[in-house]
């Protein structure tokens, strides 16, 4: 078995490694709301250090270079940095409405039709605010839309 993988091949988020469900357990109880909250409070923690990495690279990193390609390389490594780190930002947002469900005791259910949106899914996706169905069905409806 791979490392970081568990038994069923779920990757374990930030060192947190899957919630190994028990027979006949009751869905989104403690355990499971307390795993999550671990789960997401490590992988957005993760994710800061990841900008903390960035600034200082960047920092280290900058020279005002008097070849202009060799500016030019620069400027695109830090654009690309950057990119990465907005989308990274953009995660940290939704983690952290993803704590607060956890914390309104509304996590782990579709916000479209109410279902159990299961614990293998919220292992792979921790920040799934829909149900496999429904987020099939939304994405086959953007497709159609945007052609």
């Amino acid at each position: 078995m791979p490392a970081g993988k568990d038994k069923i091949g779920i990757m374990a988020i930030a060192g947190v490694d899957p919630y190994q469900e028990k027979p006949h357990e009751e869905y989104m109880n403690s355990r499971q709301q307390q795993h999550f909250k671990t789960l997401l409070d490590a992988w957005r923690n993760q994710l800061r250090q990841e900008v903390d990495r960035t600034v200082h690279y960047m920092q280290d990193e900058a020279a005002n270079f008097p070849d202009p390609v060799d500016r030019a390389v620069q400027e695109e490594e830090f654009s690309l940095e950057l990119r990465a780190r907005d989308r990274e930002r953009k995660l940290i947002k939704k983690i952290e409405k993803t704590l607060q469900k956890i914390e309104d005791d509304d996590f782990g259910f579709c916000d479209t039709c109410g279902v159990e949106i299961g614990i293998r899914r919220l292992e792979a996706r921790p920040t799934a605010d829909q149900c496999i169905d429904c987020k099939t069905l939304a994405e086959l409806k953007e497709k159609q839309l945007t052609g």
